[in-house]
């Protein structure tokens, strides 16, 4: 107990809100303040993903154009995914499918699948208070199940320390039907400005790089060098693979003595990519670790990468975000 405080909140806090007016009418929104200098939301009508990350009140992450966005607006066709992609830190893709729009053995994948458009089927939050510390938890159930066909399930724990600026996120995805599953999952993390301009300092450890096509590869030997925003910039995308299972990707922002660590095994989340786009307003990068590809999961199939699930099997995984 500390004698100096009424309430715990003068030290962290953890609030519901909902948004009012616009595209975002209605949606909650959990703010969480740590109390050391990290501030997060997290969106329970999207999947509880992560939208606003900020660090000594400095922003992180990339807001799209078309903000905050409620399920109602989603629209499946093709590469309509884009008109509600808020970005954010965090947008989960999956878990039907991640990446290009593709017919995979006669079922129809949208960009992306469908999941962060997915309001959870519970989601609450509390303080564990353990070992003599606390931590401030949101856990989450989304279920992308459905008569008929896929009953995939993603149990979610973010778990936010208030003794350093770190955050971990625990996802467990289990099929729920009686059928072998194939499922996808990308962790769409977007860096923005002002931790994001032509001075930061990206830094992959990668074994192997790979340009995603022909433009990527004209200027593969800059994959690492970021660019002031430019008129008609299209996105390049470069797979990593790593070496080592324990990964950790950083961006730093020297003029901001600012620096964001991902940290992820990349034997179980073994599809990295970075994507890159230096567009006007469209400014972000993205350091995303998945269990694939973004190819489409019928090219994911043919390649050997897709993975499945059999009924009742669990699949878990584990990123932790650092800043500093």
């Amino acid at each position: 107990m500390n004698k100096y405080i009424g309430h715990d909140s003068q030290l962290f806090c953890m609030e519901e809100h909902r948004l009012i007016g616009g595209k975002g009418d209605g949606m909650r929104l959990y703010e969480i303040n740590n109390g050391k200098g990290l501030e997060l939301t997290v969106s329970p009508d999207r999947n509880g993903d992560i939208t606003r990350l900020r660090y000594r009140g400095i922003n992180m992450s990339y807001m799209s154009p078309c903000g905050y966005v409620a399920p109602a607006y989603y629209d499946c066709m093709g590469s309509n995914w884009l008109s509600s992609f808020t970005a954010g830190f965090l947008t989960t893709c999956g878990l039907n499918g991640v990446g290009t729009p593709c017919n995979d053995e006669g079922e129809e994948i949208p960009l992306h699948g469908s999941i962060a458009n997915t309001p959870c089927d519970r989601a609450f939050f509390y303080e564990d208070r353990e070992a003599g510390r606390t931590d401030l938890v949101v856990r989450t159930v989304t279920k992308d199940e459905t008569i008929f066909g896929r009953k995939l399930r993603l149990s979610r724990k973010i778990r936010v320390s208030t003794e350093d600026n770190s955050f971990t996120i625990t996802d467990i995805i289990e099929n729920t039907g009686s059928r072998t599953e194939p499922f996808e999952v990308l962790y769409h993390m977007n860096m923005g400005y002002p931790l994001l301009d032509e001075d930061s300092i990206i830094t992959i450890p990668s074994a192997e790089v790979i340009p995603r096509d022909d433009h990527a590869a004209e200027d593969i030997a800059n994959w690492m060098h970021m660019e002031k925003p430019s008129a008609n910039y299209r996105e390049r995308c470069y797979y990593h693979r790593f070496d080592k299972a324990a990964t950790t990707v950083s961006i730093e922002q020297p003029k901001l003595n600012t620096k964001l660590s991902i940290s992820f095994d990349s034997e179980k989340l073994d599809g990295f990519v970075e994507w890159k786009m230096m567009g006007i307003r469209d400014y972000v990068l993205g350091l995303e670790c998945g269990n694939c590809y973004p190819d489409g999961r019928d090219v994911m199939r043919k390649t050997g990468m897709l993975k499945f699930l059999e009924p009742g099997e669990k699949q878990e995984y584990t990123v932790k975000a650092e800043l500093s």
